[in-house]
């Protein structure tokens, strides 16, 4: 006969097992009470931008499972560098969240040393919302249609062909430049303050190339405002199907993402960061929400925070070899 644990001894073995699973009982605790006031969710650009949007849905699937306000709290600027710090800064209790994007978490840490945070020492990943994919962008002038043409062309020109970001270190940057690198030529960088800067300069013929992402770029294509020569998704999009991808047009391996995603401050309780991510998870997988990111030109994302982790440190290493081979450096 097996004897049966006292009461005590139940509770001992219980406390060891959270312990071992890397759960202190305060932890436990604060999990199952949690939330009992607002949640700030701080967005580290402007409104409007897809970094706002998704940030904005993850909100309000927080607010409608928890039941508790989701504030907004958007803080522009220094490239998303500052809102960044903001939530690195604040309290590790799931009270405040950051709506993440590449810029800020994957190439201000390696180019600018001003910034002192290590994304993944100083937060933690909840969940990748979803993926963005772009188009390589001419003006109609050019005559190329496609990126082998384009090349050719730019080689025939080195440095005359002024290509639009916003603004040095963004993902646009660093994507441009990774093409260049890729088939061996050289362009001109003109940084903007944003994306619609650079856009309206592009279907003006002020600059020659830009790569805009897809919903931003589609209506301008079918009003033959500008001319997209390959996707820079690993697959076709949806939006765009006849547009090949850049490297189904001789350029292996080559794919650029924008993205956006929710952390937290790195010691926020796991308990916390596992219910966050299940209720995401939940919502990013209905019919609704995929028809709705996907009609809007991203790839939904989801996966578990581990996941998502090692998804942010592959994108830390890629943006690091192409800055250190552009020789591309925030002063």
């Amino acid at each position: 006969m097996t004897a049966r644990p006292t009461r005590p001894q139940a509770v001992l073995a219980f406390g060891v097992g959270i312990l071992a699973g890397g759960l202190p009982f305060a932890n436990v605790a604060q999990a199952q009470n949690y939330p009992t006031k607002a949640i700030r969710m701080i967005v580290p650009f402007a409104p409007g931008g897809p970094t706002d949007i998704q940030g904005r849905w993850a909100a309000q699937q927080l607010n409608a499972a928890f039941g508790q306000p989701v504030i907004v709290d958007n803080r522009g600027g220094g490239g998303g560098v500052p809102g960044t710090e903001a939530v690195i800064k604040a309290a590790a209790d799931g009270y405040t969240l950051l709506a993440g994007n590449p810029g800020p978490l994957t190439i201000s840490p390696t180019i600018n040393p001003r910034v002192t945070y290590d994304t993944l020492r100083d937060l933690a990943p909840v969940m990748l919302i979803a993926k963005s994919a772009s188009c390589l962008c001419i003006h109609p002038s050019l005559p190329t249609k496609g990126v082998r043409e384009f090349v050719a062309l730019a080689k025939s020109k080195p440095g005359m062909i002024n290509y639009g970001s916003p603004g040095v270190g963004t993902v646009g940057h660093l994507a441009t430049e990774l093409f260049a690198t890729q088939v061996g030529i050289k362009l001109n960088h003109v940084p903007y303050k944003g994306a619609a800067l650079y856009t309206i300069d592009l279907i003006a013929g002020q600059i020659q190339l830009a790569i805009i992402q897809f919903a931003g770029c589609a209506p301008l294509l079918n009003q033959g405002k500008l001319r997209a020569i390959g996707a820079t998704s690993a697959k076709r999009t949806p939006l765009l199907p006849d547009l090949p991808t850049v490297a189904e047009q001789g350029v292996p391996g080559y794919v650029s993402y924008n993205w956006n995603g929710v952390l937290a401050p790195a010691a926020t309780p796991k308990a916390i960061i596992a219910r966050i991510n299940e209720i995401l998870s939940k919502q990013l997988a209905t019919r609704e929400a995929q028809e709705l990111f996907q009609g809007q030109g991203h790839e939904p994302g989801g996966g578990a925070p581990d996941e998502y982790a090692a998804f942010i440190r592959a994108e830390i290493q890629k943006w690091a070899k192409v800055a250190k081979a552009a020789g591309i450096r925030e002063e």
